[in-house]
């Protein structure tokens, strides 16, 4: 029985040249395509095989590259924008014509802009250490986060530090995330990608109240999620989100950082299939 650590990396060559790296885990006969957007510096070997394993219960789950990431080509846009017109590009390289998303982080911010850029091909979005565009507070994050996550060489310590809320819990899923795969690893990403990446971020908080009125135009049901002791991408934007968008519930998991879903893979994934299959 395949799973996400043993399932094998594939390319997709998209109209825009580029050719995607994926993988595909689960069958989409009953349901249709869940497709996940990672989060900053994040590559396929970047998600809980745990996760995504709970998750393709009942149906299919698509992870990418998405342009300049890990082994896809081209390079890494600087705008969230831009990086939701490659997903764009990557899902119907596919074939696809309907999914549901789950962005998270980074990810979420592409989920957004996906959602506003080709409605008619979301169905339902999952937005995971969410915030909107423009939101007060969002222009970059606290220099002890971006000193974490964002230095020349990517650390496990700050990894740990930033997506849990204790170092046992943390080294136990970075083991589970990191460890579980023993062959066929993604390319990483590079130094390239984490400054495009981070131009994005800030160019998404640029304070800015008139932004937040896009939200109007997701009309898609939204479920927002984050953990309640999250420092990179504070709790309450999730209550903000969730309170701009038309038709949004949210649920703050409790002890956990930013990588809840990880922490709290079954309940989260449970939670998912839930709202998915409404």
């Amino acid at each position: 029985m395949s799973t996400y650590a043993t399932i094998k990396t594939q390319t997709v060559k998209a109209a825009d040249g580029v050719t995607y790296a994926y993988r595909s885990l689960g069958s989409d006969a009953d349901a249709r395509p869940l497709v996940l957007l990672q989060h900053f510096r994040g590559n396929l070997d970047n998600w809980d095989p745990a996760l995504v394993d709970a998750l393709a219960r009942g149906r299919r789950v698509i992870t990418f590259d998405n342009r300049g990431v890990g082994a896809t080509s081209g390079s890494t846009p600087h705008t969230v924008a831009a990086m939701a017109e490659g997903a764009v590009e990557f899902i119907t390289a596919l074939g696809l014509t309907r999914v549901d998303l789950l962005g998270f982080s980074l990810g979420s911010f592409v989920a957004q802009e996906i959602a506003l850029l080709r409605p008619s091909l979301v169905n339902r979005i999952v937005l995971a250490s969410s915030a909107p565009q423009g939101a007060p507070g969002m222009h970059g994050w606290a220099p002890e986060v971006i000193e974490a996550v964002g230095g020349k060489v990517p650390s496990p310590e700050g990894y740990v530090s930033i997506f849990f809320t204790s170092a046992e819990v943390g080294q136990t899923v970075a083991g589970r995330v990191f460890g579980s795969r023993t062959e066929g690893h993604d390319v990483q990403t590079t130094w390239a990608t984490r400054l495009a990446q981070y131009d994005a971020v800030m160019h998404w908080g640029i304070p800015n109240h008139a932004q937040l009125e896009r939200l109007q135009g997701i009309t898609q049901p939204v479920y927002v999620a984050n953990g309640d002791s999250d420092p990179m991408i504070l709790p309450r934007y999730s209550h903000l989100l969730a309170g701009l968008l038309p038709n949004a519930e949210v649920k703050i998991y409790p002890d956990a950082a930013h990588g809840f879903l990880f922490q709290h893979h079954e309940e989260f994934a449970a939670d998912v299939a839930t709202f998915l299959d409404k």
